[in-house]
């Protein structure tokens, strides 16, 4: 696994780098937005862990130009910020994962390997509050409600269900359909709301009011 360190903070830098070294991980480092930036596309790690607060672009800056530049690896966001916007900001512009800079170094390996294996993860410490996000949704909606028309009646139904933060197993014992069926509907999901995550999508669906309706009907598609 390569990984790509982005972050100003020097002695983090060089104290992540020997922490993941010693457990057999490939790493590259950056020291600002920019250099991360040109890093990221030339050596294009497994992962990039991102810090969200730097002097020339914050994270959630970087990893919106990333993904403009069609940069498909996963990103996680690795901070000290607990925020409730920073944590929705990250997700609505594209993060695989969401970790905080106090966590278990051992944790750390575990979690970079479920998200190379396609996982969002979310510190486990800020579980109350992503659960708060998908309830409530957060007051500063940005993205246009018109993507939403794209999905079929089927899809809008288990977008409802994403929104409630239940997983395929779930939204299939529910609908009465399978696991499989599940994940493509949650594929076509996803790419008709331009996202990157289940957790991205679940944050949209709320900030625009769509919630579970009891009596909500759907055609398979």
């Amino acid at each position: 696994m390569k990984v790509l360190i982005v972050d100003d903070h020097a002695l983090f830098r060089a104290g992540l780098q020997s922490l993941l070294e010693r457990r057999g991980i490939e790493v590259i480092t950056a020291s600002d937005g920019q250099r991360g930036i040109i890093r990221a596309l030339k050596e294009k790690p497994d992962v990039v862990l991102l810090d969200l607060r730097m002097p020339d672009l914050c994270g959630v800056e970087v990893l919106r130009q990333l993904r403009a530049k069609l940069f498909d690896q996963p990103v996680v966001i690795l901070t000290t910020s607990e925020n409730d916007k920073d944590v929705a900001d990250s997700l609505r512009a594209g993060a695989s994962g969401y970790l905080l800079k106090n966590m278990d170094p051992d944790q750390l390996v575990a979690v970079l390997s479920d998200i190379v294996k396609g996982q969002t993860v979310v510190d486990p410490s800020l579980a109350a509050l992503l659960a708060d996000l998908v309830k409530q949704g957060t007051s500063d909606a940005e993205q246009p409600a018109t993507p939403f028309e794209k999905l079929t009646a089927r899809e809008l139904e288990i977008l409802c269900h994403l929104a409630e933060g239940q997983s395929n197993k779930v939204i299939a014992r529910h609908l009465d359909i399978s696991d499989g069926t599940v994940k493509l509907h949650v594929k076509a999901i996803l790419r008709k709301l331009d996202v990157h995550s289940r957790v991205e999508a679940a944050v949209m669906a709320v900030e625009h009011g769509i919630r579970y309706r009891p009596d909500a009907t759907g055609e398979e598609a």
